[in-house]
């Protein structure tokens, strides 16, 4: 299981003790908080998939904070899930999508223009093939020839660049810090956070004014050094939890007698929830009804919507 050092939970300043950090002490601490975290990605657990995605759903409500709107993890979650394929999920339903994207596609098609043009439509931008095009270099250049505090600061820069809000540097940084580590699939981790820069000023949407230059301002590095430790961290706990959860199903799996439940024990581990009536082979809505019964009363997933009809289910 992921333990996290407790000199390194120390050395991660708070927006009180920023101020008196160096740069480079904070940049070494980022550095060891992301060295953690890459020790559970390598491990490639098989609850891997729901772990990115759960960190996928806390991005997207920050993001809908962030852009003035009222919905939550659940109810992100149910524009979603709740949502038949191929119809409109909603606006802010798009925000969870494109933060599903970042942890769901391949960590090399991430930055691609094509993959990066619907990412800006999810989070609501109007399309632009300049943006686009800037976007999908800007940020490789700078995974070739710089250093982390000028990747992580140069990121922000270049959405910031074109008008789009701190979401889309996020989702930017960490497309990056994935694919400069190898990682197969990238985590979600700054979009999380609502302190990126180290500012205190809210943004009214995710497409507000283009920000003071992060680069130029030595403050707002370390704040976006702190922040990216801080979301390494939480992902970290939160990997340790989901570990416990899935060693949970997975004690309990071989007592199952349902026909296609080891489909549904994996589609528990890779995804964030599943909806009750969701379509699994061999398995019928009742089926599938009482197998989740079973298993929340083994103790194994829980009922996350809290209603008594249309049902969701998780780690």
């Amino acid at each position: 299981m992921a333990t996290v050092p407790a000199w390194l939970r120390r050395a991660i300043p708070d927006a009180q003790s920023l101020a008196s950090k160096d740069i480079e002490d904070v940049a070494l601490t980022a550095g060891a908080a992301i060295g953690a975290l890459d020790a559970v990605v390598r491990r490639q657990e098989r609850w891997a998939g729901a772990w990115r995605q759960r960190l996928a759903l806390s991005a997207a409500a920050a993001t809908a904070k962030q852009a003035g709107r009222v919905e939550d993890e659940s109810s992100l979650r149910d524009a979603v899930l709740l949502t038949r394929p191929g119809d409109n999920v909603g606006p802010a339903g798009l925000l969870l999508l494109a933060w599903r994207r970042l942890a769901t596609r391949p960590a090399e098609e991430l930055l691609t223009a094509k993959n990066l043009a619907a990412v800006l439509e999810d989070l609501g931008h109007a399309r632009d093939d300049e943006a686009v095009s800037d976007l999908s270099t800007a940020p490789r250049q700078l995974g070739a020839g710089a250093g982390m505090v000028a990747t992580l600061t140069g990121t922000f820069m270049a959405a910031e660049r074109h008008g789009f809000g701190r979401a889309v540097g996020a989702w930017l940084a960490d497309a990056l810090l994935a694919q400069r580590l190898g990682w197969v699939h990238a985590v979600p981790l700054l979009g999380a956070e609502a302190a990126l820069g180290a500012s205190a000023r809210p943004r009214r949407s995710a497409a507000s004014s283009v920000a003071i230059s992060i680069g130029t301002d030595p403050e707002h590095a370390k704040g976006l050094l702190a922040v990216q430790a801080r979301a390494a961290l939480r992902a970290i706990d939160l990997s340790a939890e989901l570990e416990r959860r899935a060693d949970r199903l997975l004690a309990v799996a071989p007592k199952l007698r349902a026909k296609a439940a080891g489909a549904v024990v994996d589609k528990l581990l890779s995804d964030d929830a599943i909806v009750a009536s969701e379509k699994i082979a061999d398995m019928s809505d009742r089926g599938l009804r009482r197998l989740f019964d079973r298993l929340v009363e083994l103790g194994a997933v829980r009922e996350l919507s809290g209603r008594p009809t249309f049902r969701i289910y998780g780690l």
